[in-house]
C-alpha cells in the first residue's frame, strides 16, 4: 500500500510538472488551475490502472501448478469506472503443489483452496476432496483426514453440480 501512495504521488508530481512546462513554453497563456488539475489526473490515472492491472499481475506471478477457479468481476458505485468495465477484486485459486494423495483409498486427497482479495493477506484453507463421490470437506479447526479416509472433526459435504475447484482438485485423479 505505500508502494502504491508512492506510485500516485509520484504520478502526479510527473503530470503537474508538465503543466508546469507546457504553461512555460505557452506563455502562461494556460490557466494556474491547470496544475493542480493534471496533479489530480495523474493520481486518479494511476489508481485506476492499478486496480485494473492488479488480476492480471497477480496471476502472472503464481506458479503454473496453481489454478484459478473463480473471479468474479464487480461494480461499486464509489468507483463508477467500474460500472463501465466491472473489476476483479478477489479470486480463488486450487494449489496443487502440496496434495497429498491417499495411498489406501483411490480418489482421496487433500489440497489447498487460496482465497486472494485486494488489500487482504492471502488465505490457505486445507480440502479434502472425495473425487469418486464428488464430496469435499474443509480441513480447520483441527479437522484431519486419514490416509484410509477417514475424515474426523469436519464433514463431507456436496458442492454444487459445476464447482470448479472440485474439478481442479480432481482432473489428475
Amino acid at each position: 500500500m505505500l508502494f502504491d501512495f508512492i506510485a500516485a504521488a509520484a504520478s502526479a508530481f510527473a503530470l503537474a510538472g508538465i503543466a508546469m512546462f507546457l504553461r512555460v513554453i505557452t506563455r502562461n497563456l494556460l490557466p494556474k488551475w491547470i496544475i493542480p488539475a493534471a496533479a489530480g489526473i495523474g493520481m486518479l490515472g494511476y489508481a485506476i490502472w492499478n486496480e485494473y492491472t492488479w488480476y492480471p499481475r497477480m496471476i502472472m506471478g503464481l506458479p503454473a501448478e496453481v489454478t484459478v477457479v473463480s473471479a468474479p468481476k464487480e461494480s461499486q458505485f464509489y468507483r463508477p469506472w467500474s460500472l463501465f468495465k466491472p473489476l476483479v477484486l478477489r479470486f480463488v485459486a486450487y494449489d496443487g503443489v502440496n496434495v497429498l494423495r491417499s495411498t489406501e483409498v483411490d480418489g482421496i486427497l487433500q489440497g489447498d483452496a487460496v482465497f486472494v482479495t485486494r488489500w487482504h493477506p492471502v488465505q490457505r484453507v486445507r480440502v479434502a476432496f472425495d473425487c469418486k463421490a464428488g464430496k469435499q470437506a474443509l480441513l480447520v479447526d483441527g479437522a484431519t483426514l486419514a490416509p484410509n479416509g477417514t475424515l474426523t472433526g469436519a464433514e463431507w459435504f456436496a458442492p454444487p453440480a459445476e464447482d470448479e475447484l472440485q474439478a481442479a482438485a480432481c482432473k489428475e485423479g
